[in-house]
């Protein structure tokens, strides 16, 4: 079992901060941000032990050299020689034990090519934990700045198969606005109608909508449901000279929601 928090950072990115109930060694996953890192470890009497990257985006790698500076631990990360300051490269199925709990390594490419996500099968309250960067979000995914359409579905595809109670530690607060979009794509989806009021009501009172689950996910998420007839239809709506193949649902809602 893993202490799972956030760490708020910049406008709306999260870093997680991760340990066992009975230590005060942390691990941190994409500290974007040194200052607010630190500020939790003081605050809460915490000795950060290891970080964690999933990406080589400076909002998730920007605090590691500040955090590491004085400090003589492991930096995990993807086997990107680009990204400064890695100890541990990592590949795909490679696992790694930390706070007492096994992580394996899931290549994700699509929005990065060198994205990874790091699951677990004991996560918070003894639910598998999925810490998964900028490729899947609550109601959405990443853009597709580096990787192919073909390539992010076959990465929501990996992640999709996880067990349902999976616990999904996306890296930012866009949950709102990914869900005035999924509205979008699939006007009569009652769990989504109902994601929409809660999520409401959460950042009513400025509270994180993260974590969500992996079944949730796959109910509300168009990401996840490019096979749906609902989806299908409205990719076709947008793009008449598309296909029905789920590849192709997810290129035409995915440039979609790049102008929505």
């Amino acid at each position: 079992m893993l202490i799972i928090s956030p760490i708020p950072a910049f406008n709306d990115n999260y870093i997680w901060m991760f340990h066992s109930p009975d230590s005060r060694e942390v691990f941190v996953v994409d500290p974007g941000d040194a200052g607010p890192v630190e500020q939790a470890l003081n605050y809460h009497g915490l000795n950060l032990v290891g970080i964690l990257i999933t990406h080589h985006h400076f909002d998730h790698i920007g605090g590691v050299a500040e955090l590491a500076h004085t400090r003589n631990i492991p930096v995990y990360g993807p086997d990107n020689p680009n990204i400064k300051g890695i100890t541990h490269p990592l590949r795909d199925n490679d696992t790694v034990e930390l706070s007492t709990c096994q992580f394996k390594i899931l290549a994700t490419p699509g929005h990065t090519l060198d994205h990874i996500a790091y699951f677990t099968d004991s996560g918070d309250d003894e639910n598998p934990a999925l810490f998964c960067g900028d490729t899947l979000f609550v109601g959405g995914c990443g853009r597709l700045f580096e990787g192919t359409a073909e390539q992010m579905y076959s990465s929501l595809s990996r992640l999709a198969s996880l067990p349902g109670h999976t616990r999904i530690y996306c890296a930012h607060e866009y949950t709102q606005a990914n869900l005035e979009f999924a509205r979008a794509v699939e006007p009569n989806n009652r769990k989504l109608q109902e994601q929409v009021m809660q999520v409401a009501e959460l950042r009513s009172e400025n509270r994180p909508t993260v974590p969500s689950t992996l079944r949730k996910e796959l109910d509300t998420n168009p990401f996840l449901r490019s096979n749906q007839p609902e989806v299908i239809q409205a990719a076709s709506d947008r793009d008449p000279s598309s296909s029905a193949s789920p590849i192709d649902v997810l290129r035409v809602i995915r440039a979609w929601k790049d102008n929505f």
